[in-house]
């Protein structure tokens, strides 16, 4: 039998109830220690929800320090080539808010930021986006609201940057599974060409 958790009064009876640390740690502008975190970070993930409540998280990666620091409370994220899909963006216009999570290979903790966000298609700061090249279309830019470094245990728990616990050889490959899933039109010795080495001198194109 499923026994569902329907108040914040039973959650936490379940959990209890957080740190005067936990419940404090809560800023609102950007420290140092931050614009040296988001400097180092190569990494992002942005969540977002559309109108309807349904939600998108989309990883977006850079050479460390893409995230442009515009003030103490602003930061930027680059548009690069990718499915065109948009969801994210899309949803962006429909409700502002986003949630991001920065990442820094090797360290299990992570720099949250939430806050509003808007797309812009030009700036004068778009030049300090530009990378290989590659100047981007469109950028995000977020007004934050909440700045926070959250604790390591999932990553500890997941031994996610322990390089003996890795198996990616244990799925199928990228290629196998876009000629399953994606296209089973096309022919698998093609899919591995699309993702052999030309994927990697494509990722500004």
């Amino acid at each position: 039998m499923t026994v569902e958790i329907t108040s914040t009064e039973e959650l936490r009876e379940l959990l209890g109830e957080p740190t005067a640390h936990a419940a404090n740690k809560e800023r609102v502008r950007l420290h140092d220690l931050d614009r040296q975190w988001l400097a180092a970070s190569p990494f992002c993930l942005v969540a977002t929800a559309g109108a309807d409540g349904s939600c998108d998280v989309s990883p977006k990666g850079d050479p460390p320090g893409f995230a442009l620091v515009l003030d103490d409370t602003t930061i930027a994220l680059p548009e690069r080539p990718g499915n065109r899909r948009a969801d994210g963006y899309r949803n962006i216009l429909e409700n502002p808010h986003v949630g991001l999570l920065f990442m820094i290979p090797g360290r299990s903790d992570t720099l949250r930021i939430n806050g509003r966000a808007r797309l812009v298609r030009d700036a004068p700061w778009f030049e300090e986006l530009t990378v290989k090249g590659h100047r981007p279309v469109l950028a995000v830019l977020v007004e934050i609201e909440q700045i926070f470094y959250h604790c390591p245990k999932a990553f500890l728990r997941s031994q996610l940057w322990k390089p003996e616990s890795w198996q990616p050889e244990v799925l199928p490959s990228r290629a196998r599974l876009v000629k399953e899933l994606e296209a089973p039109e096309k022919e698998l010795a093609e899919l591995e060409r699309h993702y052999g080495p030309d994927y990697l001198r494509k990722l500004y194109a």
